[in-house]
């Protein structure tokens, strides 16, 4: 298991508080190591649930890495405190990012992948507040920073989001057309976005609005699934269609 610490303003004069990331659960590859994908949980959850999930899917190539999010007050539950990758209010652009918390989880996540071995494909995906962590990291991974300025240390080669949000939507699109680098990285950036249009936990327009704010920006290499129907959880055909998509993209063998 694998613990680590940071911290974050906590909006009083008195300095700072700190949280812990919990355990980290690591499904290893069943064939040969091609892929690692860090994959993150929603908001309330733990790497336990979905390491369980992940390794029933027929990807025999990918090493899946599943940490498990601070516990912290969360603002959109009015102060209560659950596991969350960073404080979120009201889903919507004018609410507030938490750059300090996205920025270090991201940070985080960026150490798992950081010591995989170079011929090792890497990337990120999550569900919910998971899915939003996820579309951060690769905004930083276009942007080559972190928001605070930190290089980012990652090249990801696919990014996975099911019912999530695009946090730090506003100026994303003047941050990466201002550099021909970001604007290249982002461009070729595989990205799979799906959502189920009954979702009443992370509204499907907020989705579809995610995946559009990415397009502008020139995140083009973008696919928007939407699934009739589905609330916020994902089905069988969702999951199929990601494994089918990570291996088209990451180019795997012996997977379906």
């Amino acid at each position: 298991m694998s613990y680590s610490h940071y911290t974050i303003a906590s909006g009083s004069r008195t300095g700072r508080r700190t949280f812990e990331f919990g355990r980290t659960y690591v499904v290893r590859p069943k064939g040969k190591h091609q892929a690692t994908i860090v994959w993150l949980h929603g908001l309330g959850d733990n790497g336990s649930s979905w390491s369980q999930l992940l390794e029933s899917l027929p990807l025999p190539n990918v090493k899946w890495i599943c940490p498990t999010a601070p516990t912290r007050p969360v603002a959109l539950l009015g102060g209560f405190p659950c596991t969350a990758w960073f404080d979120a209010g009201e889903l919507s652009e004018e609410s507030p990012d938490d750059w300090e918390g996205l920025d270090t989880s991201a940070a985080h996540i960026a150490n798992f992948l950081s010591t995989e071995p170079s011929d090792v494909k890497v990337g990120i995906g999550g569900f919910s507040m998971g899915a939003a962590m996820a579309l951060y990291s690769a905004t930083a991974c276009a942007l080559g920073r972190y928001g605070n300025g930190i290089p980012y240390p990652i090249n990801h080669r696919a990014v996975v989001g099911l019912s999530g949000w695009l946090p730090g939507s506003r100026g994303l699109r003047n941050k990466i057309q201002v550099s021909h680098e970001a604007a290249r990285r982002a461009a070729s950036l595989p990205i799979l976005l799906s959502h189920g249009t009954c979702d009443d936990v992370v509204p499907y327009k907020i989705g579809e609005k995610s995946a559009h704010s990415l397009n502008i920006a020139g995140f083009w290499n973008l696919t928007f699934k939407n699934y009739e129907g589905i609330g916020h959880y994902t089905v069988p055909k969702e999951m199929d269609e990601v494994c089918n998509w990570l291996t088209t993209k990451l180019c795997l063998e012996g997977s379906r």
